[in-house]
């Protein structure tokens, strides 16, 4: 998977990144689907014994132009995880009591414990990418966000945080076929915003702001990943994947023994 990590100091592209491939799977849907259950089967070990080890967090970061995906790769991925070990918190409009403190604030609480696994649906990134967009605040104050991001994320790892971000990168003609699936599908249309629309029209105004942010702060402790998203089963092995190597590197354990089984009887 690391065909779609963004190298730091690299400049992104996205136009020359096909939201359809599948490269990194020869196989067919039905291959895909057993290979997600192995995926899923194993993130399942994996976090058992993450949580028993408590030595690190995770948090996994999810961000998607409207209808990338980001619900459904929560929902699929990780669906064999125990769930009293994994925290979501989806970012929306930020309250007025957000709105009084500084923009990290409101992440910062939800950053997740050691031994437990967070997910942003949505993120800090907002700030450099909705606020950039429509122009909420000066350019010259989101643009001192990167580095802030940066030393966060620093700061978050140095404390036993491991980061993995992820953009479900779709093409607007995918996005086109959800939307419409929204409308015309009773049991999805509550998904659908007349916002979205407004969104869309300003594709390429949030492409800019996309490609400008993965490469600034994608870092060797906090990277990001291309995930090409149109293809929703493709996009699942990718991030199902990456997350199970990103564990596997920090090797965590259980905990050793602190009795003897030898001296127990149960009654």
């Amino acid at each position: 998977m690391e065909r779609y990590r963004v190298r730091p100091g690299t400049t992104v592209d996205l136009a020359s990144v096909d939201p359809a491939d599948r490269s990194g799977f020869d196989g067919d849907k039905h291959a895909a689907k057993e290979l997600l259950r192995a995926y899923r089967k194993r993130l399942a070990e994996l976090q058992r014994v993450f949580w028993a080890d408590g030595s690190h967090a995770l948090l996994v970061v999810l961000q998607a132009m409207d209808t990338g995906g980001k619900d459904g790769t929560i929902r699929k991925v990780l669906a064999g995880v125990n769930p009293q070990g994994v925290d979501v918190t989806g970012f929306k409009k930020p309250s007025e009591e957000e709105l009084a403190h500084d923009y990290l604030w409101r992440v910062h609480r939800h950053a997740p414990a050691r031994g437990r696994i967070g997910v942003f649906n949505r993120s800090h990134y907002e700030d450099v990418l909705v606020v950039r967009v429509l122009g909420l605040v000066p350019e010259e104050r989101w643009r001192r966000r990167y580095d802030h991001i940066n030393a966060f994320e620093r700061m978050l790892s140095d404390e036993g945080t491991r980061i993995v971000k992820f953009y479900l990168h779709i093409s607007k003609e995918e996005q086109k076929r959800r939307l419409e699936a929204r409308l015309q599908d009773p049991t999805k249309l509550w998904k659908f915003n007349p916002s979205d629309l407004d969104s869309r029209a300003r594709w390429d105004d949030y492409r800019i702001a996309y490609e400008e942010a993965l490469a600034r702060t994608s870092t060797d402790i906090a990277p990001w990943y291309v995930v090409p998203a149109d293809r929703k089963w493709y996009r699942n092995l990718v991030v199902a994947r990456t997350l199970i190597d990103h564990i596997e590197a920090l090797d965590p354990r259980y905990p050793a023994a602190t009795v003897d089984p030898e001296r127990f009887v149960v009654p």
